[in-house]
């Protein structure tokens, strides 16, 4: 057992099976905002706090664990969480995806498939997907009961008569298990499809909003679209990473001192093995 100061993963027990209990019953109902009694933490609300009390509430002495912001293993929000979880755990720490048991992100969903030993763990700043549109909690619930989600499609049409089409570049509403409409936070577009069929369990906290809600294993999950209009992604076919080498993932667009535009890997995991793997 790893000697601490705090209790195992940082909560009571208590507190981590109220936890528990809240992503039993998200999982129970896929993409249904499940309320919790969200802790206090030593983060900011808004830096992950609902991703992260999930990931305290699941980690076990046994676990590996990665930690990924907006891609990148090593960004400041990544290596804070991982320090806390380690400090109060001792669990093994890694970037590599594929050893990782438990993966906490924020913004992405890693570019290497997920497998069924796996848990995806999402932070999510917003998770009412009517909040655009509907500021009362009442009422939210009472179209959520009612499967009323006609102001989310105006939203789309809107954005396609002004601008020919739609604008979502990340959080775009998805449906799931052809019920409940369901924020994926704020991922990319080019990551929904990641969500239908997933071999992982994927679950995702709002800390501040106090929610938990489950995708589970092998769920559809469909973006909202038109039958004449059908959802997209970006395009990165044609775009190669200029330190890999690798085309068809997302992209993170740079700049060299002369104004050109470079591109490479926003999975500074996926790009590290890509490399390792042509130096070796």
């Amino acid at each position: 057992m790893h000697e601490t100061d705090y209790n195992f993963a940082f909560f009571d027990e208590g507190s981590k099976r109220e936890i528990r209990r809240a992503i039993l019953k998200g999982i129970a109902i896929p993409g249904y905002q499940v309320p919790f009694g969200s802790r206090e933490m030593p983060i900011g609300r808004g830096w992950g706090t609902g991703g992260l009390q999930v990931t305290l509430s699941l980690v076990g002495v046994d676990d590996c664990l990665k930690v990924i912001d907006q891609g990148s293993d090593e960004s400041v929000n990544a290596v804070n969480i991982k320090k806390l979880v380690e400090k109060t755990t001792g669990v093994a720490i890694t970037s590599d995806t594929a050893e990782a048991s438990l993966i906490q992100s924020r913004h992405r969903i890693p570019e290497k498939s997920l497998t069924k030993e796996q848990i995806l763990v999402l932070q999510v700043p917003v998770c009412e997907p009517l909040r655009e549109y509907e500021p009362s909690e009442y009422k939210t619930k009472r179209l959520h009961a009612d499967k009323e989600y006609t102001g989310s499609w105006l939203l789309l049409f809107d954005q396609i008569m002004r601008y020919g089409v739609t604008t979502t570049g990340a959080e775009h509403p998805v449906i799931v298990n052809d019920r409940y409409l369901m924020t994926p936070s704020p991922i990319p577009r080019f990551d929904n499809p990641k969500m239908t069929h997933s071999d992982a369990l994927i679950l995702l906290g709002a800390g501040r909003e106090k929610k938990i809600f489950a995708v589970p294993p092998y769920t559809k999950v469909k973006s909202i679209d038109f039958e004449d209009r059908p959802f997209e992604v970006e395009d990165f076919s044609q775009i190669i990473c200029r330190l890999c080498g690798a085309s068809g993932v997302f992209m993170d667009e740079l700049f060299d001192e002369n104004g050109n535009v470079l591109h490479q890997c926003n999975d500074t995991s996926f790009c590290n093995e890509r490399r390792n793997r042509h130096d070796a």
